[in-house]
């Protein structure tokens, strides 16, 4: 169940507080393969199963590192239910790290919590500290400060 936030009051009331974590999926090699068109990044890492299998030492296809972060904005909103705003949008963000692989076969999740709230003239500025976690893994595929705006009704 996504948390309700109503208006620039709500995100003020929120700063700080965790949001929650989506349900476990998992990645496919037809997700990483279409990252891969997408982009037009086809290292052998994420697509050549034959030497994946040879010589990488996941020996699955690996995850991009951008799709993880991608992932993020994906299932933002699962999350977060927004009311009283004309626009929210991504503004960035601020620190991105890939500490975990993420493979084929893996199961993962988006978990964030909200950080700092701030006014930005009509806009108002909301830190969120995004993970994509992966199950049994003691470290996230990605850990990112991602900076959205929030423009309201």
């Amino acid at each position: 169940m996504p948390v309700v936030i109503e208006g620039a009051a709500g995100l003020q009331a929120h700063a700080g507080k965790v949001i929650g974590a989506t349900d476990w999926e998992e990645m496919t090699f037809e997700t990483i393969q279409a990252f891969a068109d997408a982009t037009g990044d086809h290292q052998w890492i994420h697509v050549d199963r034959e030497r994946i299998a040879k010589e990488s030492p996941f020996k699955r296809p690996l995850a991009h590192g951008y799709l993880t972060l991608a992932l993020v904005a994906g299932k933002f909103f699962e999350l977060l239910d927004l009311q009283g705003f004309q626009l929210v949008i991504n503004y960035g963000c601020n620190k991105v790290r890939f500490p975990h692989p993420l493979t084929e076969g893996n199961r993962w999740r988006l978990a964030i919590q909200m950080g700092e709230v701030t006014p930005k003239g009509d806009w108002w500025e909301a830190i969120f500290h995004a993970r994509i976690e992966v199950d049994g893994a003691k470290k996230p595929a990605v850990a990112a400060e991602c900076v959205y705006r929030f423009l309201p009704a």
